[in-house]
This record gives structure tokens, C-alpha cells and sequence, in this order.
């Protein structure tokens, strides 16, 4: 079952899709459940209500009639990898601790949904602005000190995340704090598939393509530490809870093709640089897929200029 979080004339609703872009909205064939997805999701028997109320049902709505949220729209938290691809590891010459995962949070605030713009900072502030192609897993059902091989019974489901980083003002400290964190920055889309249909994560390629180009593409079992890894370590300290989000981490740059020249080394601004990087700008169309789960699909634009702007 694939599920959406979405706005209709402002109201928040909960979809499950029949086609790639069509769905039964929830609120015309089950008004007494939530319109939120991460309460359906907190319900013991959510998601066999939700099943039970779109059975046999024909879609009601499609994605031009709405405007697509992240997933879930305001998690309480979005516990996000580095370095936990070998390829981006290896390409970067960075280290990370074999032993414990390089984890940082997300706020809501810095992710849109799938098919909504993502922008990108004015040049003065900074012009490596990079895609971070990833897997997102959410939590279905929290808990504390949970075994890896208890693990996958607390997911609700998979999607896709864009994790859009500001790579100067992430490198300001040692905490990458504002720099992934820029308003509208990443994504995080356009549905969650839950596990029955997924399957196992660790055979699925994922990809990135830049206004049709590949600039990533990998199988998940290059993640440093997997799925069953990171939940297990996080509930040591912290009890995870329903719509929680864990991103886990981008892959390397496919190497640039002859005559490729926005791979190019010369062409990148970051404080570190790598054959095949490509900086997203204002008027790229970006698309990070996952196979058997499907695409994230964002238009840059830019952001406002700098001038003071109060609430």
C-alpha cells in the first residue's frame, strides 16, 4: 500500500494511491478516521483501517487537483546519516567511526513534498548547493532499546528523501546545523510504500538524475550500517517514536561521461570536490527514484533575495 499526506484548498488530507498519481482520499470514504497520517499510523489497527476502508474503492482525486506534503509533514524527528555510503565515503576521502553511525538532525521546515520546489540560496551565500539522493524510513510503532532483529516490526514504511545540503554553511562547525537545514532545501516524497510491498531494501538501486542526467546510482547494500542498525542504536538513547524519520544517507556521484563538463572538478564551489558532483541551481529538475518504490521529482528555484524579511 502506497499512502500520501496532502492539501486540498489548504485542508490536510491522507491519500492511498490506486496509480502513480491517483488515490482515494481518505476523508470521502472513511471521515471518522484521521486526516494525519502519522495518526492513522499511531492507531494499533491504522493501517488495516485504512486497507479495509479503500478496498474495492476507484480513486477520487489525482496529484494536479492537490498539492502534495512530505510524507510526514512535521515529524517530531528527522534522524539523518553521513557518510554511511562506502561510495561517498570513498570519494570524499573523509573517515567515519566503523563502529558508530555519523548521525545529525533535520528540521520540518527544510523539506517540501514531491512535485513541490525546492530552493536554492542566492550565489552570495552560497553556490554548493547539492542533492543527496536517500532512503527514508519511518516509524510506525516507537519503542526503546529495540533489538536489531525486532527492528523491522516498528517501520510503517519506506519513501524517498532529497536531502538538499548548503555544503559552505555546513562545514561553519563542527555541527552541520544550518547548513542542512536551509528553508525548503530538501525533499521528501511522494508517498510511503509499506514493507509488504517494498520487500528487502538492501536489493533496490538507487538513482539521481539531474534534468535527465544519472549522477548517482547504487545499490542500497553499499549503506554502511543498514535499516536494522540505526533504529536499534537510536532507541539506546532515545525512545523513537510514531512518524519519526530516519534518513540514511547518500551514495557517491557516478563518475562524469567524456564531455561532461558540469561534473568537472573546476566547475565546483564546495569546500570539498569530487569528480561527478553537480550542484543544483535555479531551473534544474531533480529525481531520486528507488526501485520498486518509486520518484521524488523537484524544480530548483530560487530562493528570495537577501533583504530583510520579518514574519
Amino acid at each position: 500500500m502506497r499512502l500520501i499526506s496532502y492539501r486540498a484548498n489548504g485542508v490536510p488530507g491522507v491519500g492511498v494511491m490506486t496509480s502513480d498519481t491517483e488515490f482515494v482520499e481518505l476523508s470521502k470514504v472513511a471521515p471518522n478516521l484521521p486526516n494525519k497520517l502519522v495518526d492513522i499510523l499511531g492507531l494499533p489497527d491504522g493501517i488495516a483501517q485504512l486497507e479495509n476502508a479503500v478496498s474495492g474503492q476507484a480513486a477520487t482525486s489525482s496529484f494536479d487537483q492537490v498539492d502534495l506534503d512530505p510524507v510526514i509533514p512535521e515529524p517530531h524527528a528527522i534522524w539523518a546519516l553521513a557518510l554511511n555510503f562506502k561510495t561517498h565515503i570513498a570519494e570524499t576521502g573523509l573517515t567515519t567511526s566503523p563502529d558508530h553511525p555519523h548521525i545529525f538532525l533535520r528540521v520540518a521546515a527544510a523539506h517540501v513534498g514531491h512535485l513541490q520546489p525546492i530552493l536554492a540560496p542566492p550565489v552570495e551565500i552560497d553556490r554548493a548547493y547539492d542533492y543527496e539522493g536517500e532512503l527514508a524510513v519511518v516509524i510506525g510503532r516507537g519503542g526503546r532499546h529495540i533489538p536489531k532483529d525486532r527492528a523491522m516490526d516498528h517501520v510503517a514504511g519506506f519513501s524517498i528523501y532529497n536531502e538538499g545540503s548548503v555544503r559552505e554553511f555546513q562545514k561553519h562547525n563542527r555541527q552541520f546545523g544550518l547548513g542542512k537545514n536551509f528553508g525548503s532545501s530538501g525533499s521528501f516524497g511522494p508517498w510511503l510504500m509499506t514493507p509488504d510491498e517494498f520487500g528487502n531494501p538492501y536489493d533496490k538501486v538507487l538513482k539521481t538524475t539531474i534534468n535527465g542526467v544519472v549522477r548517482q546510482e547504487v545499490c542500497l547494500d553499499d549503506l554502511l550500517f543498514n535499516v536494522e542498525d540505526l533504529i536499534a542504536y537510536l532507541s539506546t538513547g532515545y525512545s523513537l517514536r510514531t512518524g519519526d524519520v530516519i534518513v540514511m544517507g547518500t551514495p557517491g556521484a557516478l563518475p562524469p561521461k567524456p564531455g561532461d563538463t558540469e561534473g568537472a572538478i573546476e566547475n565546483q564551489y564546495g569546500p570539498i570536490k569530487y569528480a561527478g558532483m553537480v550542484h543544483m541551481k535555479p531551473g534544474d529538475n531533480v529525481t531520486v527514484s528507488i526501485e520498486g518504490l518509486g520518484e521524488l521529482t523537484n524544480h530548483v528555484e530560487a530562493d528570495g533575495p537577501v533583504e530583510y524579511r520579518p514574519a
